[in-house]
């Protein structure tokens, strides 16, 4: 899906690691939450609160999942999915851009 319909767009934008990541929450009527943003390269750690699908739509990084030893590299396009109530890192080479689902158990 290359665009979303009817949905509500947060504003204020989310800023981490002093605006290296940025994004913007889109809500949707169902409720669903989805955030869009861009990672500019470095090194990051993230914590979740619900399982998290990061679709990468361009860029150039490496995640380590929990739980894995090996890092997972994304070169182009992606996607990979974070259990809920866990940490994951990434190395970012690349300006990324990425859409996060948050998924509701």
């Amino acid at each position: 899906m290359s665009q979303f319909e009817n949905v509500t767009v947060i504003k204020e934008a989310n800023i981490y690691f002093d605006g290296k990541v940025t994004s913007r929450a889109v809500l949707f009527a169902d409720g669903t939450k989805k955030t869009l943003g861009i990672m500019l390269p470095g090194d990051y750690e993230f914590g979740t609160d619900s399982i998290e699908i990061m679709e990468i739509l361009a860029g150039d990084l490496k995640v380590l999942l929990p739980g894995e030893t090996e890092w997972l590299h994304i070169e182009g396009k992606g996607e990979f999915t974070v259990p809920a109530n866990t940490k994951f890192k990434l190395q970012v080479a690349a300006v990324t851009d990425y859409c996060c689902s948050y998924i509701q158990e």
